[in-house]
């Protein structure tokens, strides 16, 4: 997929962060969109922003949507098509995080991670996958995380997600390349990105155990965080266009990457270590 001109994208977290910047940067190359998240004002205020440069005259759909519940993508996917005579591009991008120790959480905590970044990413697969397919040119962009490519404490849950759907985005890539069905798939990993994430996330008081204070932590995390969102989706579409199977956002990402392949193993010593650090 070399342009997005009049194509169809279907994005889930668009009421903010990466989500919105997506909508923005495809509908300034003519993409339409059908666009959701779980926070309607967020979502509205997107749609806002869009209508307000429109200058392309792309048709904008909007749907409160909890990607953790399969049916509900399900509906959505079956009514975008409808919208939109078809459907292009999915990219499954909603996410929350969560910070505990593995002592400390509670399971419907973990599993609300769960349900969200990785359910909520194999739902959007499956549901578009078969209107990816009649269009001819089709793509599924899933967003893991650097977090999918190393592990740090406190953050298991988030851990287990991203890497879950970095190994379910691979294993599509190589099924649609045998099939040669005219879809392939992406698999994102940003490093810190300048959304509220890291803000919004919950954090309870297990943390302690690791020298860490919940009660700044959000925030010295997110200080870290050093691309911002229009960079992101910018790389982001580029990776489409080039139909990379893997796309780094941001030096931390690259970073991260080339530490896991040299030091498989250590760099767990290291990156613990430097992150608790910079956390207490």
């Amino acid at each position: 997929m070399k342009n997005f001109k009049n194509k169809v994208a279907a994005i889930t977290g668009a009421g903010s962060g990466m989500g919105r910047e997506l909508a923005i940067q495809l509908a300034e190359q003519g993409c339409h969109l059908a666009l959701s998240d779980v926070n309607e004002s967020g979502l509205a205020e997107t749609i806002r922003i869009i209508k307000d440069r429109n200058q392309n005259n792309v048709i904008i759909t909007g749907q409160k949507l909890d990607v953790a519940d399969r049916s509900a993508v399900f509906q959505w996917a079956s009514q975008v098509a409808k919208d939109h005579n078809k459907v292009n591009l999915i990219f499954n991008n909603a996410g929350i995080a969560f910070g505990s120790t593995i002592e400390g959480f509670e399971e419907k905590d973990f599993k609300r991670v769960i349900d969200i970044n990785f359910w909520g990413v194999v739902h959007g697969t499956q549901a578009f996958l078969p209107y990816l397919k009649t269009s001819g040119e089709g793509h599924v962009i899933n967003t893991s995380s650097v977090f999918g490519i190393i592990a740090v404490p406190g953050t298991s849950a988030y851990n287990a997600s991203k890497f879950a759907v970095r190994g379910f985005t691979e294993t599509l890539r190589q099924e649609l390349d045998v099939m040669k069905c005219g879809v392939s798939a992406t698999s994102v990993h940003p490093g810190g990105i300048q959304t509220a994430i890291a803000k919004s996330s919950q954090i309870n008081e297990s943390l302690k155990s690791l020298g860490m204070d919940p009660n700044v932590a959000k925030d010295k995390m997110a200080a870290q965080f050093i691309t911002t969102p229009k960079k992101a989706a910018s790389v982001i579409l580029k990776g489409v266009r080039k139909n990379s199977r893997r796309v780094l956002i941001g030096p931390d990402a690259g970073f991260a990457d080339l530490m896991q392949r040299i030091f498989p193993g250590a760099y767990q010593v290291l990156v613990g270590k430097l992150l608790l650090r910079r956390m207490r």
